[in-house]
C-alpha cells in the first residue's frame, strides 16, 4: 500500500510537472527552434522581402520572353572607367565580387562577435561597411554612364533590337522578324544630340540588300523600365544595410553589447540581412547581366 501510495505521488508529481513545462512552452518560456526574438523577425522579415524580389524578377522574365527581341548584356554592360569601352561584364563583375567579399567580411564580424571580441567586430564590420560602399559607388557609375552617355532611361532603350549574332531584327512589337545581316560594332547604339534621337545608319552585309545603308530604332522600353526600378530596388536594400552597419559597429565600438553578453547577437542579426542582400545580388546579376 505504501509503494502504492508513494507511486501515485511521484505520477501526481510528473504530471503536474509535465503541465508546467507545456504551460512555459505555450506561454513563450522557451525559445522556438532556440532562436530569440529578433532573430526570428529577422527571418519572417527576409522570407516576405525574397518574395517582393521574386515577383519582380519574376515579371521581369515574364516581360522578356514575350518580346520577340531583347538587348544583349555583353553589348549594354561592357564598358569600363577612363573612357573604356568594348569589355563585356568586366565591371559588373568587379561589383559583383566586392559584395561577395563583404559577405565573407561579415561573416568574420559575426565570429568575433560570438566570441565577445568588440575589436574584432569593429575591424571586420569597418571592411563590411567599406565592401558596401564600394559597390553603391559602381552602381551610381554605371547608371551615370547608361544615363548620361547612352541615354538610357525607363522611358527610352537605346539598344536597339538585334540579336547576338549581328542580325538586325525588323518591325515593331510582335511583329519584329529577322531581317538583315549587319558586322557588329558602334551601330549597336542609338545617340541622342540636343535632346533628339538620332538613329545610327548600319550597313547591311548579306541578303539581297546587301550594301545597302539603312537606320536602326529603339528597342524595347521595358528593359530599361525594369533595369532602373530592380536594381535601385536592391541598391536601395544595400544602402540601408550600410547606414545600419554603421551603427552597430559604432555600438560595437562603445562596449554596448558587451554589457548584454549575448554573443553581440545584434550583429549576427544584421548579418543575416547582409547576407540576403549578397544572395539577392547574384539572382539580380543572373537575370540581367549573364542570361
Amino acid at each position: 500500500m505504501a509503494n502504492t501510495a508513494i507511486h501515485h505521488d511521484v505520477d501526481h508529481h510528473d504530471d503536474h510537472h509535465d503541465d508546467h513545462s507545456l504551460e512555459a512552452k505555450w506561454g513563450g518560456g522557451e525559445r522556438p527552434w532556440k532562436a530569440s526574438y529578433g532573430k526570428l523577425m529577422m527571418w519572417y522579415f527576409l522570407v516576405s522581402d525574397a518574395f517582393t524580389f521574386a515577383g519582380f524578377l519574376i515579371a521581369y522574365g515574364t516581360l522578356r520572353v514575350s518580346m520577340p527581341a531583347w538587348p544583349v548584356p555583353d553589348f549594354v554592360f561592357s564598358s569600363l572607367p577612363g573612357d573604356i569601352h568594348h569589355k563585356p561584364l568586366y565591371f559588373v563583375t568587379f561589383m559583383t565580387f566586392v559584395l561577395l567579399f563583404s559577405s565573407f567580411t561579415m561573416v568574420r564580424a559575426v565570429q568575433e562577435g560570438q566570441r565577445e571580441n568588440s575589436k574584432g567586430v569593429v575591424f571586420w564590420m569597418i571592411l563590411t561597411i567599406l565592401g558596401g560602399i564600394g559597390f553603391l559607388a559602381c552602381q551610381a557609375w554605371e547608371w551615370n554612364t547608361l544615363i548620361s552617355k547612352e541615354h538610357m532611361s525607363i522611358y527610352n532603350n537605346p539598344f536597339s533590337a538585334h540579336t547576338e549574332a549581328g542580325v538586325y531584327l525588323e518591325g515593331d512589337g510582335h511583329d519584329i522578324k529577322e531581317g538583315d545581316t549587319f558586322e557588329a560594332g558602334e551601330p549597336y547604339l542609338i545617340h541622342k544630340h540636343n535632346g533628339e534621337w538620332h538613329n545610327l545608319k548600319y550597313k547591311v552585309t548579306e541578303g539581297p540588300d546587301a550594301g545597302m545603308i539603312k537606320e536602326q530604332s529603339l528597342g524595347p522600353k521595358a528593359f530599361g523600365a525594369l533595369f532602373f526600378f530592380i536594381t535601385g530596388f536592391h541598391g536601395f536594400h544595400v544602402f540601408s544595410g550600410v547606414i545600419f552597419l554603421i551603427i552597430i559597429c559604432v555600438n560595437a565600438a562603445t562596449g554596448l553589447y558587451i554589457e548584454r553578453k549575448n554573443g553581440h547577437e545584434m550583429v549576427e542579426k544584421i548579418g543575416l540581412y547582409w547576407h540576403f542582400v549578397d544572395l539577392v545580388w547574384v539572382f539580380v546579376f543572373l537575370v540581367f547581366y549573364l542570361i
